[in-house]
């Protein structure tokens, strides 16, 4: 009896995918596999809160970077970079690429001085940075705003994403995926705590890359592709280019200048935001040392930039040969929900193409990509609306098995309410802006609070307020029909909330200065920012020996370099430009080299 036979008919029928019995046990024994950390950690995880959310501070670099790619790796990632692919060719990963800039400021900058300040969550840092009531407010007002909102609106991106695969491969629609795929990362989420989350994570991320691998070695092999020789004499070089058209201006600002030159310093973004922060600095918390810290976060700049974007890019441009059009996909997928319909659309469409066993296989790694980042969230969220406001203003006098059980209930109503919000949303791209627009021009303000003593919990309050009253003007403006450049908005923003926080931070309430003097103590800033509180201290002028920012931004220059280089070399190698990728290839050599003296450096020093 042929396998299809053993299905249900309404899904045989629904579904052009054709899963044998291997692919159904490969993808159930995957899901076993990743619940047995869940099993293993679930009494660890129950006795307090610091082994819920931050592993109880033991975890290894290599733990930690991992996870931290894993969680940035989801159903929405691939379906994103397909997008952009599609509508802009290669080039228009600038978007995102650009955003390494400020990984590896984390990375040599920040990680240290996040796991100096010993702090639960990084909401935690505004009671022990500032102080007075603006303090407590800014830190109670962001667990809900970023716990609650903000995070339902990245959960939901990747509901939808997992939504439009459920569609696509299974023929589901959109209530059934979010209530399977609801209820299992509850029960994990729920269960496991960190350790769970971290040790399932570098499963998953294994089954993952495998997977996207696969997808992208069946894509080439369609007929309608040939292969890379075929992909490459096929595709115009236009689409293929790893830099813009210089000579379309617009376009090149668009996607290229304004990221390199504001979107990375001026926007905050999950998993890159200026400063480290989220689920990052969750991660850094969680290291058992500053090098670990250091070191984990460095290797998930490695795997995120240089290792992840390829296949996904293969696959893109594959799908534009094999669905050329918006309709090619509906044709080809006539069962799917013409809501969802749309260019993210073509990465899992590209999907029905792989071999029985294989295909298990990659529905297994997308469904733990989608549980990695899930799961994160869900802890992360967590963590700031049990840890940062219920505790922190609500009930504080509780035993700690209290507050993990709230946890977990807390846990269970996030999942609902971003179920809820992904019928909002339409497409990954959609979803990517709208975060992006979400707290655009305050980057600043989050690189310089560490490193400059004026920065106040006032200047924050005065960011928040501003960036959003000037993001809801354009708003309304643009309802009332008025038309403005592309890039106007972001740009007016970033200038009014710098001036704004800027001018608060000089003319309006001062942190005290006992407060200043601790927060200098405790975590050892560098850099002349806090010589007005330095000479005050027990330190003195000079501040800690060791402290160098002039170390650190070497680091930062030679880990761009490295990365960039990796990047490219690999993009220059599959395009067969051999000079540039020998130049790449140089290049990643020598400034790995200097990236590994600088560890060595600041290593010894932690």
């Amino acid at each position: 009896m042929p396998a299809t036979e053993a299905l249900p008919a309404a899904v045989t029928a629904a579904t052009a995918f054709q899963f044998t019995p291997l692919d159904w046990g490969i993808i159930a024994a995957s899901i076993f596999i990743s619940f047995l950390p869940a099993l293993f950690f679930w009494r660890r995880a129950g006795q307090n809160t610091s082994e819920f959310f931050t592993s109880g501070r033991a975890a290894p670099w290599w733990l930690v970077g991992i996870s931290m790619v894993a969680t940035t790796f989801s159903t929405d990632t691939p379906n994103l970079v397909t997008n952009l692919v599609r509508q802009g060719g290669v080039s228009s990963n600038w978007l995102w690429w650009s955003f390494l800039l400020t990984g590896m400021l984390t990375v040599f900058f920040y990680a240290a001085l996040w796991r100096r300040s010993g702090v639960l969550t990084d909401l935690e840092f505004y009671e022990i940075r500032y102080s007075g009531r603006a303090a407590r407010a800014l830190r109670g007002f962001r667990a809900i705003f970023l716990g609650l909102f903000f995070n339902c609106i990245i959960m939901a991106a990747v509901n939808l994403s997992a939504a439009k695969i459920g569609s696509v491969v299974l023929g589901w629609p959109m209530e059934q995926t979010l209530l399977v795929c609801g209820v299992m990362t509850i029960f994990f989420a729920s269960v496991s705590g960190l350790w769970g989350v971290l040790v399932t994570d570098t499963l998953q991320f294994g089954i993952t890359m495998t997977g996207t691998f696969a997808v992208a070695w069946f894509a080439l092999e369609r007929p309608e592709v040939g292969g890379l020789s075929g992909l490459l004499e096929k595709i115009p070089a236009s689409q293929l280019a790893m830099l813009p058209d210089f000579g379309d201006w617009s376009t090149t600002l668009t996607v290229f200048v304004l990221p390199l030159t504001v979107l990375w310093w001026s926007v905050w973004y999950p998993g890159s935001e200026p400063g480290g922060g989220s689920y990052v600095a969750q991660r850094m918390l969680a290291s058992r040392s500053e090098k670990d810290a250091i070191t984990g976060t460095l290797l998930f700049q490695v795997l995120h930039y240089a290792l992840r974007p390829w296949p996904w890019i293969l696959v893109a441009l594959s799908s534009t040969l094999v669905y050329p059009q918006l309709q090619d996909l509906s044709a080809a997928l006539p069962y799917v929900d013409p809501r969802l319909v749309g260019d993210d659309i073509a990465y899992p469409a590209m999907m029905k193409f792989l071999p029985a066993g294989f295909l298990g296989f990659v529905v297994a790694g997308t469904l733990a990509a989608y549980r990695s980042t899930i799961e994160t969230h869900l802890n992360w969220g967590t963590s700031y609306l049990v840890h940062d406001f219920y505790r922190r203003f609500l009930q504080p006098d509780h035993a700690e098995k209290h507050y993990v059980l709230v946890g977990r209930l807390v846990t269970a109503g996030l999942m609902v309410c971003a179920g809820l919000v992904t019928y909002l949303l339409s497409t990954a791209k959609e979803a990517f802006e709208l975060i992006l627009s979400i707290g655009a021009g305050t980057g600043l303000l989050y690189l310089l609070r560490w490193f400059w003593w004026r920065v106040t919990a006032w200047s924050e309050i005065a960011a928040m307020v501003s960036s959003f009253l000037v993001a809801l003007a354009f708003f309304l403006a643009r309802k009332a029909g008025h038309v403005f450049p592309d890039n106007l908005p972001l740009l007016a923003t970033v200038a009014v909330t710098t001036v704004v926080w800027v001018t608060v931070a000089y003319l309006g309430p001062q942190t005290q200065e006992s407060t200043l003097m601790k927060f200098h103590a405790l975590t050892r800033p560098a850099g002349p920012g806090w010589r007005r509180i330095r000479e005050k201290s027990a330190l003195g002028p000079e501040g800690t020996p060791g402290d160098s920012l002039a170390q650190a931004m070497l680091g930062w220059v030679l880990g761009c370099a490295f990365i960039y280089a990796a990047l490219f070399g690999t993009g220059s190698y599959l395009y067969g430009h051999m000079p540039q990728f020998y130049a790449c290839l140089a290049v990643c050599v020598v400034s790995g080299i200097g990236v590994q003296r600088v560890l060595a450096g600041l290593h010894s020093r932690a």
